[in-house]
């Protein structure tokens, strides 16, 4: 035990709707809207410091959960599994580290949760594990948050022994047949911070997103933004794009990745990557374009950092051996890395590289990131399409981590009016610049939200406890 350790006193649950300006295509759906979740936690530490914290997630129905289900009857489940947990959380009296409170509750309570949920949902199919864990996260986040805040120290200062009760050996185990040990090592021993406070910053090319100035009607509204990538590249002055495809028309992906590829070699864009999100079911179908790409437009090809997620993300149902396409480019999993046990299965199977989500879990990202660099996976941190709150603890997630380039950062080409209120307090991390994001203004406990200053009206909350 630990002075630090905190314990849940209470809490809050607020949803805000947030309206995209532009759709974004997510696989075979599209996104207009999205509900964030944000969460207020009240800890107390056993010196009998009390304090709040702060999470927030946007409940991407579309990413979440694919399924032909209505996305209203979606984002319903998903709004109940929140409200379960916060009832739940609230009722938990485990004390510890936020990271310890977030690995008991996801191993202890949480897949009890969903599966009381999934018996009496009446719904025609359960909800995913990972659609629970993005509900989880809000609060996962807040604990984190609280945690640093009660003991009035930045949370990434807290990751190392002086703080937590267990090391890394209490929750992760080694590949078979390896020398690696994680005894006497915390996640501190794995971050990799920048001197300068700053990230590379990718840009998504969604699915239907425009591409040329001449595919611009004229009737578009003129709210100061661009619209075209031509134009975001200009006024962002981008490096590195990441094209959304659709993993099922494979002349369709391989004449988007050609014609951003154009545009990207015409401005100097260094960097793409392609992201085929969990559509493909064949390794010959992303090697057919890439072999392709090589022998007709080697520079584009040579432009390609990585591959994002071709195929589904249930691993275990999907035991596909993938090193065919790893061979030819770095391959990383996204929607199948919710848990670092699923990160050993899929360098088993042939993957070479990790994404890290906060929507996935602080807690488990920080797991994550610690097992796949102490097995020299490489890492990526990538997007939710975080605004507001949501956008700290992603973007500082990818400092630490210590990412293969940057971070995927693109809250402000589809809602860049959402996060007027925290942009004020941090203007560098809501707008692109020279291609990159400013990390400066984040100062103070926990994740350095400054919230106190943002001054964002809230609406009554959903549960308060």
């Amino acid at each position: 035990m630990k002075p630090y350790d905190i314990m849940v006193k209470g809490l809050e649950l607020y949803y805000l709707p947030v309206q995209t300006r532009v759709p974004l295509k997510f696989g075979s759906e599209v996104l207009t809207s999205v509900t964030c979740a944000r969460v207020c936690v009240r800890t107390e530490n056993r010196r009998g410091e009390q304090a709040e914290g702060w999470g927030e997630t946007p409940l991407s129905v579309q990413w979440v959960w694919p399924s032909t289900l209505g996305y209203d009857v979606r984002e319903r489940a998903l709004k109940r599994m929140c409200e379960l947990i916060a009832k739940d959380l609230a009722d938990w009296k485990e004390q510890g580290h936020a990271f310890e409170l977030g690995h008991s509750y996801q191993k202890q309570r949480l897949p009890e949760l969903v599966g009381a949920f999934n018996a009496t949902s009446g719904l025609p199919e359960p909800i995913p594990y990972l659609a629970a864990l993005v509900c989880f996260s809000p609060f996962d986040i807040a604990l984190h948050d609280a945690y640093g805040v009660t003991n009035q120290i930045p949370v990434y200062e807290t990751y190392k022994a002086q703080y937590m009760n267990a090391d890394l050996s209490a929750y992760l185990e080694p590949a078979a047949g390896s020398t690696i040990r994680f005894d006497e090592l915390y996640p501190e021993h794995f971050f990799a911070a920048p001197p300068a406070k700053e990230l590379v910053a990718w840009h998504l090319v969604g699915g239907k997103d425009l591409l040329f100035r001449h595919e611009l009607t004229g009737n578009e509204r003129d709210d100061g933004y661009p619209y075209t990538l031509e134009d975001w590249i200009e006024r962002d002055g981008l490096q590195c794009l990441k094209v959304k495809l659709a993993g099922n028309d494979a002349a369709w992906d391989y004449t988007r990745l050609v014609q951003v590829g154009e545009i990207a070699l015409a401005r100097q864009v260094q960097w793409l990557t392609a992201d085929f999100n969990c559509q493909v079911t064949d390794c010959e179908y992303v090697n057919d374009i890439l072999d392709r790409l090589l022998l007709e437009h080697p520079a584009i090809y040579k432009s390609i950092l990585y591959i994002e997620q071709p195929f589904p993300y249930d691993l275990e149902a999907n035991r596909l051996d993938v090193r065919s396409v790893s061979a030819r480019k770095p391959l990383f999993m996204d929607e199948s890395a919710h848990d670092w046990e699923l990160v050993k299965l899929g360098r088993e199977l042939g993957w070479t590289g990790v994404a890290l989500k906060t929507c996935k879990t602080q807690t488990g990202a920080l797991l994550s990131l610690c097992w796949a660099k102490a097995h020299g996976m490489t890492l990526m941190v990538q997007d939710l399409t975080n605004p507001m709150l949501a956008q700290i603890p992603h973007v500082l997630l990818a400092y630490y981590a210590g990412t293969i380039m940057g971070v995927e950062t693109n809250g402000m080409q589809f809602y860049p009016e959402a996060s007027g209120y925290e942009a004020r307090v941090h203007p560098g991390l809501y707008r692109r610049q020279q291609g990159k994001v400013q990390l400066d203004s984040i100062s103070g406990s926990g994740f350095g939200y400054r919230a106190g200053q943002m001054e964002r009206p809230l609406p009554e909350p959903t549960a308060r406890y």
